[in-house]
């Protein structure tokens, strides 16, 4: 029985069911080796005896072989597998040609999207070291200039960090929210050398100049800045910082979403104001808007006024307000400097919300005033001085020391003292008898000098009215001695009254006690 050999090793593994259609064409094109016709294939007998003797058929087998390799080799690279697609992420980016550089970002980023606890800190030691070096990586990857991101790149990046930047705090276990008990040490978040470089990355990421945000903001969306704000609330004042430089540049990159992150912000401190009174965020968002208000354009919106009259005024009224007062007085300045009227409005505000009980309030709520009453303008002025001189002459007659100085000290600034002079037919009658008696009987010495220069200042520049305040402050004086005089005795003849009853009804008593007995 004779074996047939094919010359042609196509024929051969067209043969061979095992093949798949792709490698039977990719094979049919492959050049084919010129070989010498078989002078005895015509005796099918010798032609197997010379191949068996000859090792031809081990030869034909090994140009198989070769050639199975070649078509292995040209299907990867036209038909590249999963894990050949893949860019291992420990690969630095200089060993990468620049059109592969995308893809290594991406690898690195999907590295960094792993979380680790930092609690435990023997645990996972190498991971976190490796994980750190692959953040430092990518930061200095887009610190260059030249860097475009794919909106692959761009979406891996928001991933990235919102795995690493949004989690759940702590409960708060402390009664008193930041900024009644300064003393508190503030507390730091064990995770802080991966999160620092992670908010690097996210602030330089919006910072590119490259970055298209009609592209970005697909990314950046409503729920990424929700829960970005929600991160405000962290007591770790580092992360704070952070936070208050991405969103900063956020608002000023990405214009269409700055009509939300004002809603949202408003949203924030109305929760914080009327129901818990406990956010530790509140100073670092008003600094961000005290740069955006001051952007404003001319006229103000109905929506900037309602800002003014609905977020800020009312976070004069919680107890905390300590905490970020500067700030607070610093956005209520810049919304008095854009458009003066509002002046009225805000000093409105400050006398609804005016504290009773603490001092340091009403130290923190006259240097604010001072500062309002520095840009307001005099029609402004006629309209609130009644009801705010009132609430000074308060002041004046606090017990506490600090404040009424610190009233006092009001007649220093040359602004005020020009409107209180303009004005003295007004003021004067409603301030002069808490002078006049601090003039007089006030304990504290700073004080009493203070109360007697104020009170000079007024007699240089309308001596007849001082003289008229003081006849009429006599008169109150002497009909308020006169009030307590008829008082006393109402209360004498009242005495004698039930004294007498007293007296009446014991031998009344005593008979009506014989009486029965008998």
């Amino acid at each position: 029985m004779s074996i047939f050999v094919p010359e042609s090793p196509g024929l051969l593994l067209a043969a061979n069911s095992t093949f798949s259609t792709m490698l039977k064409q990719i094979l049919a094109k492959l050049p084919r080796k010129s070989s010498k016709p078989n002078q005895n294939c015509s005796d099918g007998s010798n032609a197997a005896t010379d191949l068996t003797n000859n090792g031809g058929f081990t030869n034909t087998c090994n140009v198989i072989s070769t050639r199975l390799n070649v078509v292995k080799k040209m299907s990867s690279s036209i038909f590249p597998t999963s894990n050949g697609d893949m860019i291992q992420p420990h690969i630095p980016f200089k060993d990468v040609q620049n059109s592969e550089k995308p893809r290594l970002l991406i690898s690195k980023l999907n590295l960094c999207s792993v979380t680790y606890d930092f609690n435990d800190q023997d645990k996972d030691d190498a991971e976190k070291d490796q994980k750190r070096q692959v953040l430092v990586e990518i930061l200095d990857f887009l610190v260059s200039d030249s860097v475009k991101l794919t909106e692959p790149a761009m979406s891996a990046i928001c991933k990235t960090c919102g795995d690493n930047l949004f989690r759940e705090f702590p409960p708060k276990y402390s009664n008193s929210p930041r900024g009644e008990t300064e003393d508190d040490d503030p507390w730091f978040d064990p995770a802080w050398s991966h999160l620092q470089l992670v908010y690097e990355i996210l602030l330089r990421f919006v910072s590119l100049s490259s970055l298209d945000p009609k592209i970005a903001k697909q990314y950046i969306d409503h729920p990424f800045l929700l829960r970005l704000l929600n991160l405000f609330d962290s007591e770790d004042p580092r992360e704070r910082d952070c936070l208050k430089s991405v969103l900063h540049r956020i608002y000023g990159k990405f214009m269409v979403h700055r009509p939300f992150i004002r809603m949202a912000v408003s949203n924030v401190i109305y929760r914080f104001v009327f129901e818990t009174e406990k956010h530790n965020g509140i100073a670092e968002l008003l600094e961000i808007f005290g740069s955006v208000i001051s952007g404003f354009a001319l006229p103000l919106k109905k929506e900037h006024k309602m800002f003014l009259s609905r977020v800020l005024i009312p976070l004069h009224k919680p107890k905390s307000v300590g905490g970020y007062h500067h700030q607070l007085t610093y956005c209520v300045v810049q919304f008095i400097e854009k458009e003066p009227k509002l002046t009225s409005v805000v000093i409105n505000g400050l006398l609804k919300y005016w504290p009773v009980m603490s001092s340091q309030k009403q130290l923190m709520f006259l240097s604010e005033l001072e500062e309002l009453l520095e840009l307001i303008r005099t029609d402004e002025f006629e309209k609130i001085m009644v009801p705010l001189f009132r609430r000074i002459r308060s002041c004046l007659d606090s017990y506490h020391f600090q404040v009424a100085e610190r009233a006092h000290f009001l007649w220093n600034n040359e602004h005020i003292h020009h409107l209180i002079m303009c004005n003295r037919q007004v003021i004067m009658p409603i301030v002069f008898s808490s002078l006049q008696h601090n003039s007089k009987n006030h304990w504290n010495r700073t004080v009493l000098n203070l109360a007697q220069n104020v009170l000079k200042m007024f007699n240089e520049v309308d001596e007849q009215l001082v003289l008229s305040c003081q006849c009429k402050f006599e008169e109150e004086k002497s009909a308020t001695v006169m009030v307590a005089e008829r008082r006393q005795l109402t209360w004498e003849h009242l005495e004698t009254a039930a004294a007498n009853a007293s007296v009446l009804e014991g031998p009344t008593t005593a008979t009506s006690t014989c009486v029965v007995s008998c």
